[in-house]
Parts: C-alpha cells; structure tokens; sequence
C-alpha cells in the first residue's frame, strides 16, 4: 500500500512523472467509484511488519519506563523520580523515532512513539518542575500516576498549581513542535493541540480544586468548546491548503478534525444532559441531539470529513434509544436504533459523493472555492 505522500515523494524524486501520479490517482478513482479524496486516506498499516515493530515498541517503552522508576525511586523524591524516568522514556522514543518514523517511515510505530513521547514530556515536565516544592512541603503526596494534583492544588495554591500545569502543558507543546521540525508525523500537530487544551483544563480543574474542592467538569465544559472550535479552524486552515487533498497537509487536517470533532460535541449533547447529566432525558432534548447531528452530518459532507459523525454516534444512538423506550418499544430498543443508523450511515457512505457535490453546488462560489475538491466520477 502506498499513500500519497509516498507517490509525492516518487514524483520529486524523478521516479514518477507528475502525469502518471494523476493518472494513477484517476485510475483509483474510478476503480472505487469514488474520488480519492472522498476516501481521507491516511496510512496506518502497510504490512504486518508495522504491527509487529509496533509491539516491540511498546514492549521496550514499558521496560524503559519500568527500569526507570525503579532505578530512579532510590532517590526518595516521588515527583524528581517520576519526572527522571518519564523523560528516560521520552528519549527512547526520540531514538526510536530516528529508526522507524525518519528512516522506515512506518506509520503506526511512528503514531505510538509520538502519543507516547508527548506523554512522557508531559510527565518528565511536571515531575522536574515540582520537585522543588515538593521539598519543602507535602505537595509530593503519591498518587497512582506518581502524585495527586488535588492535594498539590490545596497545598500549594490554585495560582500554583496554573502555573505549574500550564508551564508543563508550554514545555511538552515546545517538544512536540521540535518533533515535527524533526520527523513530520501528521499526528504530531494534533497532538500539540491535545497537549496545549488538556493543560488548560487541567490547570482550570486544579483551581476548582484548591477552591471550592470540585471537579471542575463544569468549569471546563465551556473551555472544551471553545477549544474545539478553535482546534476545527486550525483544521479547516490545513484542508484549504490542500483542497485536493495529495500532500502530508491533508493527513494533519484529519487528525485536527478528529481531535476537534468529540470536543463539540461532547459539551453539546452533555448540555441536553445525554451523558454525565443530572436530569431526566425527555424526549425534546433526544430530539435536540438528533438534530444536532444531522447538523454535524451536513457540515461533515460540506468540508468532506466524516469525524464529526463518528465522534456523536453514541450520542445519537443513546436519544434515538430514548425516544424508542418513550412511544413502548422496550424489546427491540436496541435493535432498532442499531437498524437506522446502520442503514444511514451505510448509505450516506454509498453516496456520498453525489450527495456532496449537490450540497456543495448550492454554496457561494467564495465557499466552494476554499472547500476540498469535489470529484468528478466517470459516467
């Protein structure tokens, strides 16, 4: 299996000519009655080898994160040992990433190092940067994740405890964008993004903490949001500079779209009190969830991206669920809700490119021209 940046990169290095790259692209097409661009290919697996390298990876990471903190607890501090050892594992995946991300190109290994390289700078940062504290007071309680943000949160101060989670959310958002300089992994943006939100959110469940001793869920709820929007334009900036959708671009876009489609929708039908509510679900709000995804169902063919449909499905099977128990068929809930949005999805995905390309004609012409390519099957 080859994906588009491995024929892009065929075609700069004289290997292939730029008209047989499109007509291989054309070809394709047609073969799957549906434009290539339409399918939001990215590469995940070409061969097993990739799931093979991709259990050892992991197997190794363990061991390296195993070895550390056992090696590194003999110091006493919880947070410096925690930080030690994490950032012991950030540079393996560094190492590793030098193998199979810059020379291999294999994808899922590359998609793992990165979760796992962000994570661990997330850790290594906010270990090293509380040590300090931690000698001087009890901030250093442990926790099962090596210490507990809430009692850092009320030891030491909510405006603390911002500073220290968002400067840790800064360090490890830094790392990642030298991680992109370096290996170019389309995930990687994503997951700066991911690493920039879930700081503030953390930073602002902490406050709630060292103050009124909440959770913080509904403080954040509202930022979520937010983010999400933002995270969405960001997205929707890497897709206009790709409308044909060819080129490592296209692939950071639908990453960006993944990451930003469940933060919109979660505070949406959260509010309707679908998930996490303390309110009786009625049958108005499972009629406002279904609404807000046949919405989400326009936009997704509009910009050509399925991730907002997917991150609300279990949102909409649970109204239609509702809606079913309400007017008496209890038996066949389940299956029934599972018959229509089977079936609708399975359609939508049968024609989805005609039913684009209509919906797409009616848009101003300063719309059409910003959006991805609408392809043109033949007769």
């Amino acid at each position: 299996m080859y994906s588009n940046e491995d024929i892009n990169s065929a075609v700069a290095s004289g290997a292939l000519s730029a008209d047989a790259a499109a007509a291989l692209r054309a070809h394709v097409s047609a073969d799957r009655e549906m434009p290539v661009g339409d399918e939001e290919n990215f590469r995940l697996v070409t061969s097993f080898n990739d799931i093979f390298v991709t259990i050892g990876v992991v197997i190794l990471l363990v061991a390296v994160g195993s070895i550390g903190s056992t090696v590194f607890s003999s110091i006493g501090v919880e947070t410096l040992s925690v930080g030690l050892a994490s950032l012991l594992v950030a540079a393996t995946a560094w190492f590793l990433g030098e193998i199979f991300t810059r020379r291999r190109r294999m994808a899922l290994p590359s998609i793992v190092l990165l979760t796992v390289f962000v994570w661990a700078v997330f850790f290594a940062a906010a270990g090293l940067l509380l040590t300090p504290f931690t000698l001087v007071s009890d901030a250093g309680s442990t926790s099962g994740s090596g210490f507990d943000g809430s009692i850092i949160a009320r030891t030491l101060g909510a405006a603390f405890a911002i500073g220290w989670m968002l400067a840790a959310g800064a360090i490890t958002v830094l790392a990642t964008y030298l991680h992109w300089k370096r290996f170019m992994v389309p995930i990687t943006v994503a997951a700066g993004a991911a690493a920039l939100v879930g700081s503030m959110l953390a930073a602002l469940t902490l406050a709630d903490q060292a103050v009124s001793g909440g959770n913080g869920s509904y403080a954040t709820l509202p930022l979520i949001l937010i983010s999400g929007i933002a995270v969405f334009i960001a997205a929707m900036r890497w897709d206009m500079s790709d409308r044909e959708r060819t080129t490592r671009r296209s692939d950071v876009a639908f990453w960006l779209h993944l990451l930003a489609a469940p933060m919109i929708a979660h505070p949406l039908f959260y509010s309707l009190g679908i998930v996490g509510g303390d309110r009786e679900v009625g049958i108005a709000s499972a009629i406002g969830v279904i609404a807000i995804y046949i919405l989400f169902g326009l936009v997704a063919l509009v910009i050509d991206r399925r991730a907002l449909l997917v991150s609300a499905l279990a949102y909409v099977l649970a109204a239609l669920a509702i809606l079913f128990r309400q007017f008496g068929a209890v038996e066949l809930n389940f299956a029934l809700t599972a018959l229509i949005i089977g079936s609708a999805l399975l359609t939508l995905s049968v024609f989805w490119s005609p039913i684009r390309a209509r919906l797409v004609a009616k848009l101003p012409p300063e719309w059409r021209n910003r959006l991805p390519v609408v392809g043109v099957l033949p007769a």
